[in-house]
C-alpha cells in the first residue's frame, strides 16, 4: 500500500515537472517570437491603389528592415524619397543600376537588358504600361514601378529627373514580405526575375517567427492542461489502490 502509494505520488511530481517546463519552453518560445517578429519587421499602411493587385489602400503589410544594399529586382519595398512626396511609398523593384528598362515589346511586356519579363501580379494583364518608355539606371539606383500601372505615380513619371525616375537604394526602408491585415498571406517573390543576373531576394524570417509563437501557445495550452490531467490521474490510482478486493474479505 504504501509503496504504491510512493508510485502515484511520484508520477504526479513528474507530471507537474512536465507541466511546467512545457510552459516555460512555451513562454520562451511565444514571447521570443514576437520579440524576434518586433525587431525585424514594421507594420506600414499602404496609402494607395498604386499596388492593386498584390497589395490594396488600406492593407496592413508587414516588412522586412532591411539595407538598400539586399534589394533585388522584384522586391516591393517601402521608400521615402523627397522627389516623391514627404510619405513612405511602396512600389516594386523592376531594374536595379546598371539596367536598361524598356516598355513595351511587342507582346506588351517590360523588358530588362532585352529581356521580356512575365508580370502575372499586374492589374493590366498583358500590358506593362500605357505609355511607351525607357531608362537607364544609374549605378546605385533603383527604378520602381506600381502594380496598378495605368494609374500608378512611380518611375515613369520622373524620367526627366536626374537618375531618370530612378532612386537611390538608400531611400529603400523595408521590404515587403506579407499582407497582416486582411490575411492574404506572403508576397512572393516573382520568377521572372529569378533568371537575370542577382536572381529575387530570399524570404524573410515570418513563417519562421510565426512557427514559434503558434508552437509557443501549443505548449503553453498542453503544458496548463496536462498538470490538472496529471493530478488527477494519480488521485484515481491512490484511490483504486485502497479498495479492499471483494474476494479477500
Amino acid at each position: 500500500m504504501s509503496g504504491s502509494g510512493r508510485t502515484d505520488d511520484g508520477h504526479g511530481r513528474l507530471g507537474s515537472t512536465l507541466s511546467g517546463l512545457a510552459v516555460a519552453v512555451g513562454c520562451v518560445l511565444f514571447l521570443g517570437g514576437f520579440a524576434w517578429g518586433a525587431v525585424v519587421y514594421k507594420p506600414y499602411t499602404v496609402p494607395t491603389e498604386s499596388m492593386t493587385p498584390t497589395v490594396n489602400a488600406g492593407d496592413r503589410v508587414l516588412a522586412q528592415r532591411v539595407d538598400g544594399g539586399e534589394v533585388h529586382r522584384g522586391d516591393v519595398v517601402v521608400f521615402k524619397d523627397p522627389a516623391w512626396g514627404d510619405m513612405p511609398m511602396v512600389k516594386r523593384v523592376v531594374g536595379i543600376g546598371g539596367d536598361r528598362i524598356a516598355c513595351c515589346e511587342k507582346g506588351g511586356r517590360l523588358t530588362v537588358n532585352g529581356k521580356p519579363i512575365e508580370e502575372p501580379y499586374l492589374q493590366t494583364k498583358g500590358l506593362a504600361s500605357v505609355e511607351n518608355f525607357t531608362a537607364d539606371v544609374p549605378k546605385g539606383q533603383l527604378f520602381l514601378l506600381g502594380d496598378e500601372r495605368s494609374g500608378s505615380l512611380d518611375s515613369r513619371f520622373h524620367l526627366d529627373d536626374p537618375g531618370q525616375g530612378s532612386v537611390p537604394r538608400s531611400a529603400v526602408q523595408a521590404r515587403v514580405d506579407a499582407i497582416a491585415w486582411p490575411m492574404n498571406g506572403m508576397v512572393e517573390r516573382p520568377k521572372a526575375f529569378a533568371a537575370l543576373p542577382g536572381g529575387v531576394s530570399v524570404p524573410g524570417p515570418l513563417k519562421l517567427q510565426i512557427s514559434a509563437v503558434v508552437a509557443g501557445v501549443v505548449l503553453i495550452l498542453g503544458g496548463v492542461a496536462y498538470g490538472p490531467i496529471a493530478a488527477r490521474s494519480g488521485r484515481n490510482r491512490r484511490g483504486q489502490g485502497g479498495r479492499v478486493p471483494v474476494g479477500a474479505r
